[in-house]
């Protein structure tokens, strides 16, 4: 069974940063496409970063391109997000998401297979 948890989220000033960690149990790890994305209250799912399973392939929305780097650590098997430069604008909670595909590198949502519960992002003004 897989599944996915995130963590780091909280509330930050406009301009600040949150580190986003996902883990990941159940995954075959080294197969899986992974990414982020995130979902304001009244809004649609809106991706925010995707990685290839090697980690060699990564995209981002232009909304963030700039802002946020995404990784992850094979050792750990885990997905970080690095986010900065927060606008009040970003507030939304925040999911983790995997694909068992070796190439998929993306930021749309429907592309995963599994995603965590997710971490509320707030940013005060």
């Amino acid at each position: 069974q897989v599944q996915l948890m995130e963590s780091g989220g909280g509330l930050v000033q406009t301009g600040g940063s949150l580190r986003l960690s996902c883990t990941a149990s159940g995954l075959r790890f080294r197969g899986a496409g992974m990414g982020w994305f995130r979902q304001a209250p009244g809004k649609e799912r809106e991706g925010v970063a995707g990685i290839t399973a090697s980690g060699a392939g990564i995209a981002y929305a232009p909304s963030v391109e700039g802002r946020c780097t995404i990784s992850r650590d094979y050792a750990r098997e885990t997905l970080d997000l690095q986010m900065n430069s927060l606008n009040p604008e970003e507030k939304a909670m925040s999911y983790c998401a995997a694909a068992n595909d070796l190439g998929l590198r993306s930021v749309t949502p429907t592309s995963f297979q599994y995603c965590g519960r997710g971490t509320q992002v707030t940013i005060s003004s």
